[in-house]
């Protein structure tokens, strides 16, 4: 299968491939990685992104695997975060310069979740500035005229451009479904309380940092 093919597969499909054998994470996030470099100056979906960060926990992932022990759910699966979810080993600066360089100490307990289940973190995405009204750099995939929605902008517009087949966003208001929608992609919120939000645009510990 071509790496293209590769980073147009669902995330199920991926999970279920790599945990088969098929694929390994690392042939995979390179294919999601080759993509994200033909894709990301027209889309601009990233925050942050560092590639040899990311093919170094699938090559972790991989090893994991061959030696015999459980996986998750999302064993070496691609995964990207909205830059208002904390993650210990990626900066965290909520879209805004004025947060700019802030690394967190801990992961948000949704990435110790992820992490838990098996994904590989690929990079941080675009969200609107504080998850609000003013827009990030993200263009949509399908029209770069137009815009991709927010607040979860980047996370949205990874998943349709097959940069990644599964991205982490946020909603208060419409912040997951509308760039889903103006994307075309399945986005999910969960419902209210379902999951921990702590580490999640933690702004009262962010204000007494600054």
């Amino acid at each position: 299968m071509a790496d293209r093919d590769l980073s147009a597969l669902t995330a199920a499909q991926t999970a279920a491939a790599i945990a088969s054998g098929a694929f390994s994470s690392e042939e995979v996030t390179r294919a999601c990685l080759d993509r994200i470099e033909a894709a990301e100056d027209t889309v601009k979906a990233f925050a942050h992104l560092d590639p040899e960060f990311a093919l170094t926990q699938a090559r972790e992932s991989d090893h994991w695997r061959r030696s015999g022990r459980p996986i998750g759910p999302l064993h070496g699966v691609p995964v990207a975060v909205k830059d208002i979810i904390e993650t210990a080993d990626w900066p965290t600066e909520c879209g805004s310069p004025l947060l700019a360089g802030r690394r967190p100490r801990n992961d948000a307990t949704v990435v110790s979740k992820l992490r838990a289940a098996g994904a590989v973190i690929v990079g941080k995405t675009v969200t609107t500035e504080f998850a609000y009204f003013s827009p990030g750099k993200t263009r949509n995939p399908h029209d770069p005229k137009r815009t991709p929605g927010g607040s979860s902008s980047g996370s949205a517009a990874a998943v349709a451009a097959g940069m990644v087949p599964l991205a982490l966003g946020s909603q208060t208001n419409g912040s997951i479904i509308r760039p889903g929608s103006f994307c075309g992609v399945f986005a999910m919120k969960p419902s209210h309380g379902l999951v921990s939000r702590a580490g999640v645009l933690p702004l009262s510990r962010t204000l007494d940092h600054i």
